[in-house]
């Protein structure tokens, strides 16, 4: 199993930075590990860069168990966290356990993660702790509730009191850690100050703990999804699709495959 929650607050007691990627398959949660990546969350996400989806309100519980599951065995020895889609804790605090259960269960999760601080929420947070799975908040700019927000809004100074409130009492609640998505820099710096648990940011600058990206982005294999705090480290989806142009010419021009990539009859000894 992966390493102790424990290890985030550690790194932050030391003042040292965290670094996070998501992950929904075995090669790349495996790579990542030998990376040398503190924690590595299976994120909602995975309905948008692997399903294609516009949102991450379709993500099934099912499917993110089995690549949670896909990604644990990639990384034995990483912090794995499993993101609870949305339908999946809202309706009661018996259906947020029993969920959260299926993650460590049947997925090789080490943790859980849920969107949002206001009430119903510290007591889906609470009723999972009290079972014995840690959890990771998510504040800020929330995937799972932009039909109520309106879209993908970034959380400035103004929404200070709130963001601030909902992250206190997620601390007292319990969680190991914090996830900052779209927070002014200022503000975020703020809160990561105040806090006695880790936060991990994207989108929200350099004064939190630490950071997270979404590993298809980070990859360049979104397209052209460059928002503002996306840093490209590798343009894969070209070298992919030029990978993939030199071995449809070949195979059209009968260069490929070539004799030394044909099985021949074995010589008799």
């Amino acid at each position: 199993m992966g390493k102790g929650v424990h290890s985030l607050l550690a790194k932050k007691k030391r003042g040292e930075k965290i670094v996070s990627l998501t992950a929904y398959d075995c090669p790349t949660a495996r790579l990542e590990e030998e990376a040398g990546l503190d924690f590595i969350l299976v994120g909602d996400s995975m309905a948008m860069a692997v399903f294609g989806d516009e949102t991450t309100l379709s993500a099934d519980i099912d499917v993110m168990i089995a690549h949670t599951r896909a990604v644990r065995r990639g990384a034995p020895n990483t912090l794995v966290v499993g993101d609870m889609p949305f339908g999946t804790y809202e309706c009661s605090d018996s259906q947020a356990v029993m969920n959260a259960v299926r993650f460590l269960a049947r997925g090789g999760a080490d943790a859980v993660k849920l969107e949002g601080g206001n009430r119903r929420m510290l007591s889906r947070v609470s009723a999972i702790i009290d079972s014995g799975i840690p959890v990771m908040g998510h504040l800020g700019l929330l995937p799972q509730s932009i039909r109520k927000t309106g879209g993908y809004r970034v959380v400035y100074s103004k929404d200070r009191e709130q963001l601030f409130q909902e992250a206190l009492a997620l601390q007292e609640a319990g969680i190991f850690a914090l996830i900052l998505e779209g927070v002014e820099e200022k503000l975020a710096g703020e809160l990561t100050r105040e806090l006695r648990i880790p936060t991990v940011g994207i989108g929200a600058g350099r004064y939190t703990d630490g950071q997270i990206l979404v590993v298809t982005d980070m990859l360049g294999l979104s397209g052209d999804f460059r928002p503002r705090f996306l840093k490209v480290y590798a343009e894969l989806g070209s070298a992919i699709r030029s990978a993939v142009e030199s071995y449809s010419s070949e195979v059209r021009e009968g260069a490929f495959p070539g004799e030394e990539h044909a099985y021949h009859p074995r010589e008799e000894k």
